[in-house]
């Protein structure tokens, strides 16, 4: 004849002792031969579940082939409760032992039934450690993506083109009322916030070269590199990024809601060229525009530039202007207007191209939105490199 086992007791401690055995939230343990039971006690929710957690990690099955969970000493119970029953059933089951959910009151039963049918997941590994492969899986799908960026980037390409030769042989497909649009859109509403920034960028400029060029004596330099940088560089690099900003990603948001709302789809049903009336205008317009911009800012930039050095060096505009004729050139203007056109084709490509690739969802319109000015920036920025190496070695 088989003894039973003195039964056991988890009890949660509090602040002010031990609460009675009826009212502890956790579990009276009793071994009887090859059958452990467990009678859960008290309330198991989420202000508990620590400390029968706790209790539960120590619980050896071991000697025992059948395991049975009492519930009927239980006051509340929650979805914390329910997943602690739930999970210590499971690690019993997958120690190979027979589980038995008996007296569980009535209220309590469907939260667990509910919480069986979640699958159990086995714990996420560590987010910070990333070997080898995952590394090169990672590289690998990212050349893949931009590879196909850049394919689907060039058919469009080609489909633009094609269809700018077909407007140029058929004038009567030229839309100079969109064009126009496209040209006070593009232009006159950016003069503000262009003509702002320019202006404070050759104040900028102006300062930290007095700041550098006061050490050797040779402050009137200023004008020369005020002179150079607006003109051949920072003048149009900050009008195609403040048109990519303003201007590309407008063009994506306007088409992408186009997209959204099924008029691409009904203007091709149609029969209408959506290339010819969407993005022919938006690119002609931004050719256009963004060279007479970049004046604007040209002429802005030695403006700042100017006041900056009447203040602080006492150069009056008739000295300043006197000194920049001596320092630049035509060649130094021509050489920063002539990027203008290719950094508005890019823009205006780029914007259209993402704006066509829109889902049929919101959250679409402002991913590609986003895409859109990154890629415009990027391929501004590299395409000026480009320029800046031609120049240098034609000399100029």
């Amino acid at each position: 004849m088989i003894t039973p086992k003195p039964a056991t007791t988890h009890q949660r401690q509090t602040g002010s002792g031990k609460l009675q055995a009826g009212a502890t939230p956790g579990y009276r343990q009793d071994n009887r031969g090859n059958v452990l039971t467990l009678a859960l006690t008290g309330q198991w929710v989420t202000n508990t579940a620590v400390s029968i957690d706790r209790s539960l990690q120590d619980l050896a099955l071991d000697d025992s082939t059948e395991l049975e969970i009492d519930g009927r000493e239980l006051s509340r119970f929650d979805s914390a409760g329910a997943w602690l029953v739930l999970r210590t059933q499971r690690q019993a089951e997958g120690q190979g032992k027979h589980v038995r959910l008996q007296e569980m009151p009535e209220g309590f039963q469907p939260l667990i039934e509910v919480l069986k049918g979640i699958p159990a997941e086995s714990p996420p590994g560590d987010p910070h450690t990333i070997g080898l492969k995952d590394f090169i899986v990672r590289v690998g799908r990212s050349t893949c993506a931009l590879g196909s960026q850049a394919y689907a980037m060039l058919c469009y390409l080609g489909i633009v083109t094609v269809e700018a030769g077909e407007t140029a042989l058929h004038k009567r497909r030229f839309r100079p009322f969109s064009l126009m649009a496209q040209i006070v859109e593009t232009g006159l509403t950016a003069l503000p916030i262009l003509g702002l920034l320019s202006f404070l960028l050759g104040t900028v400029i102006a300062y930290q070269g007095v700041d550098q060029l006061k050490r050797f004596g040779a402050e009137i330099f200023t004008v020369d590199l005020v002179g150079v940088s607006i003109l051949r560089e920072i003048a149009v690099l900050i009008t195609a990024i403040i048109v990519a900003g303003r201007s590309g990603s407008a063009f994506t948001a306007q088409i992408g809601a186009m997209k959204v709302n099924d008029e691409i789809d009904a203007m091709e049903t149609m029969g209408v060229n959506v290339v010819e009336v969407l993005v022919l205008p938006r690119i002609l317009g931004l050719i256009i525009t963004l060279p007479l911009l970049t004046i604007f800012a040209d002429a802005m930039g030695l403006l700042g530039g100017a006041m900056m050095c009447y203040f602080d060096l006492g150069i009056r505009l008739p000295a300043f202007f006197h000194q920049l004729h001596a320092a630049i050139s035509l060649t130094t203007f021509f050489a920063g207007l002539v990027k203008a056109p290719v950094f508005a084709f890019l823009i205006a490509l780029v914007g259209c191209f993402e704006g066509l690739r829109v889902e049929s969802n919101a959250a679409s319109v402002g991913r590609q939105t986003t895409r859109s000015v990154v890629e415009s920036i990027f391929l501004v920025i590299v395409c000026d490199a480009i320029f800046s190496i031609v120049f240098s070695l034609m000399g100029i």
